[in-house]
């Protein structure tokens, strides 16, 4: 595992979609994620999610969506919330550390395309037990709300986003 690989967070743009195209993931994680072409033609259609790519050297190795808009209220009663859907690393890439090391980076990023957010809000598998381990580990809570999702019950989790603790960088 390199830890010195520069790890950041940008808006999806055209220029990464045939990494996207040809990315894979193995049969036991597409049940529980979006393949990143079928995020991205989701938000081509609705301009609520807004698609991040995962670089690792500048190089794409994941993607996630950041949704705003009515579907968030499906799983939070706070209104400066975004909903984490679709978060994947390519098969390739996994086990670098790249989805903890892009998980720790969100608050930065919400906080300076979204700076009125205070949570993240998220929904992941009840058999999903490494990526809640994930989520668990980079700070989301785990405040017993299940709701049921395509392939059966869900953990509801929160992020919170807190201002003082998101760091101002000057580009």
């Amino acid at each position: 595992m390199q830890m010195n690989q520069s790890i950041q967070l940008v808006p999806y743009t055209e220029e990464y979609k045939e990494t996207f195209q040809t990315y894979t993931l193995p049969e036991e994680q597409v049940q529980f994620t979006a393949h990143p072409m079928e995020l991205l033609n989701h938000a081509k259609q609705d301009p609520t999610r807004n698609p991040i790519v995962i670089l690792a050297d500048d190089k794409p190795v994941g993607i996630f969506s950041l949704q705003s808009g009515s579907r968030v209220q499906e799983y939070t009663t706070k209104e400066k919330s975004l909903l984490l859907t679709s978060f994947s690393i390519n098969y390739t890439e996994q086990g670098n550390g790249y989805a903890k090391r892009a998980l720790q980076l969100l608050p930065n990023y919400v906080g300076l395309y979204f700076p009125n957010i205070e949570e993240i809000v998220l929904a992941v598998n009840e058999k999903n037990i490494p990526a809640q381990k994930l989520y668990i580990t980079v700070g989301f809570e785990d405040r017993g709300q299940r709701r049921m999702g395509p392939i059966g019950p869900q953990l509801v989790l929160y992020l919170p986003v807190n201002k003082a603790s998101v760091k101002r960088y000057v580009f």
